[in-house]
């Protein structure tokens, strides 16, 4: 996939860097600024929350005053939430709902809760809208690609096996009733995989228990997608940091305000592997039952709900920043694209991703 360059982005005064502490892992990098005042009951100070879920690690920052008891609280909080995520969309967990769906080998009404309804409903959106570019049956194509539960093949799958494969994929195969809080197949061999919609959901689902425990600023992150809430404490936004699609080293390659958004970044070089001389990112194209080709691009979308943001950077990642941005502009959807050239890193976004970000600095261009 190639493109000719793209005119940078206008860039905004920079940001102040000595108030700015990096705090990321994988795709994104947390940039929290923060001042403290010191209230009599109750420690002063930011409280993060870290620890492992879906195969990755997640973090929570919150600006505000919590006692002993109150962290504990939102620990228990937070990490029974997304351990009931995992236990209802991990594909790698063979007793989780959505497992045992993949095992439902009927076109008869499986049970399912109303979070799985509810993020299959998101998926289908994003299918919809993308013209199938989305699509959460590609499960048997990222197994035999070496990108799931299986690990890596010893060759990469023929023609004749993606074809096999590419037959049970289609968004259209998973029907939903909701009414009759049920899921159904169209053919017992579809097979689904909410890899990609999975982590942005668990990341809203946090972001609302905390409020309703009555928390008003914070950032959670779950694998690279986050979702920051309120202003901080000294009335600024939250700062984030956008990686760029560089294999050779981690590094900000801008940095954007968020209030009420979330983010989630897709991109190709992170998780792939190399065999004679030809490099297999991990997103599958749905269309062609193939890995996307390797370009070292990612994509950025700022959305209201993690989840969708999380759905909506796979999306525009399989069409690429030429196909992808033209459909972009037309949902008008928040996407920054950033690619890599041998002149370095260059970008471009939508009109709805200015607006939607307070302020937007390029860092690194290299």
């Amino acid at each position: 996939m190639t493109s000719a360059p793209n005119p940078p982005l206008p860039t905004p005064a920079r940001l102040d860097r000595r108030s700015a502490t990096t705090l990321g892992v994988a795709l994104l990098l947390l940039v929290a600024l923060t001042l403290w005042r010191l209230p009599s009951d109750a420690a002063a100070t930011v409280h993060d929350f870290v620890g492992m879920t879906m195969g990755t690690s997640f973090s929570v920052r919150i600006d505000g005053d919590l006692t002993a008891a109150g962290r504990e609280t939102v620990r228990d909080v937070i990490q029974s939430r997304l351990d009931r995520v995992e236990e209802l969309m991990s594909t790698y967990d063979s007793a989780s709902e959505l497992s045992r769906f993949n095992r439902h080998d009927t076109t008869d009404p499986f049970a399912a809760s109303g979070a799985l309804l509810d993020v299959l409903a998101m998926a289908r959106e994003v299918s919809e809208r993308s013209d199938g570019a989305f699509d959460v049956t590609v499960a048997a194509l990222v197994d035999a690609w070496g990108f799931g539960p299986g690990g890596r093949p010893e060759r990469a799958p023929d023609q004749t096996l993606i074809d096999e494969l590419g037959a049970r994929v289609g968004y259209e195969r998973i029907v939903l009733d909701h009414d009759a809080g049920t899921v159904s197949k169209t053919i017992p061999e579809a097979v689904v995989d909410l890899s990609a919609i999975a982590k942005g959901y668990g990341v809203d689902r946090v972001a609302s228990d905390l409020e309703e425990l009555g928390l008003t600023s914070f950032l959670v992150e779950v694998g690279g997608e986050l979702k920051a809430a309120g202003a901080k404490r000294d009335g600024t936004p939250w700062r984030v940091g956008v990686e760029g699609p560089d294999v050779a080293a981690r590094a900000v390659y801008a940095t954007l305000d968020l209030v009420d958004q979330a983010i989630a970044t897709s991109g190709d070089y992170r998780s792939f592997y190399d065999e004679e001389g030809a490099r297999y990112a991990h997103i599958i194209d749905p269309r062609s039952g193939r890995p996307i080709r390797y370009a070292g691009a990612s994509v950025s979308v700022v959305h209201r709900d993690c989840a969708m943001a999380d759905g909506w950077a796979t999306a525009l990642s399989v069409l690429g920043p030429e196909d992808g941005y033209d459909l972009a502009l037309r949902e008008g959807i928040a996407a920054l694209f950033v690619m890599q050239s041998p002149d370095g890193f260059h970008s471009r976004a939508t009109p709805a991703f200015l607006e939607r970000v307070d302020t937007y600095t390029e860092v690194v261009t290299r």
